[in-house]
């Protein structure tokens, strides 16, 4: 595995866990059997500036705040880190922990396997429902030409 792939499939998992429940993560941690780790850094809260962009390509406006929360975990010579909309302190530091324990080679398949494959696939399943749903109510909108008189 390169860095960059590494990199890519670090991304890949804490989006993974950032969209779960705290629920489900809660449900996760209970089914691992982690060592217990040390903190770096006590989950915080803060305020992170949302942008936008018209059209997605058009200048950039200021759209508002939202709350995250942050903290970071040390697990063996891995440093987890765990970033979440809202203030739920416990969920950041699920976060960093199954972070932290992703990083451990020898633990990755299993935990890929059993945790983030998964709840991936319930992110998938939701995601599918609720465009579905959206679908049912659309409204097409067309114009009709006339002929000129």
């Amino acid at each position: 595995m390169t860095a960059c792939d590494g990199n890519d499939a670090r991304r890949d998992w804490l989006a993974v866990l950032a969209r779960a429940s705290r629920q489900a993560l809660e449900q996760a941690a209970a089914r691992v059997d982690a060592p217990e780790g040390e903190t770096v850094r006590a989950a915080e809260c803060g305020m992170v500036m949302l942008r936008g962009r018209v059209g997605g390509t058009g200048e950039g406006f200021n759209l508002g705040e939202a709350s995250v929360t942050r903290g970071a975990v040390r697990i063996g010579a891995a440093l987890g880190v765990g970033y979440a909309l809202g203030r739920d302190r416990r969920k950041a530091v699920l976060i960093a922990v199954f972070d932290a324990l992703l990083q451990d080679d020898s633990r990755r398949s299993g935990l890929m396997r059993e945790v983030i494959e998964p709840l991936r696939e319930e992110q998938a399943a939701r995601h599918e429902n609720e465009s579905r749903r959206t679908a049912s109510s659309r409204v097409d909108f067309f114009t009709m030409v006339r002929g000129e008189a």
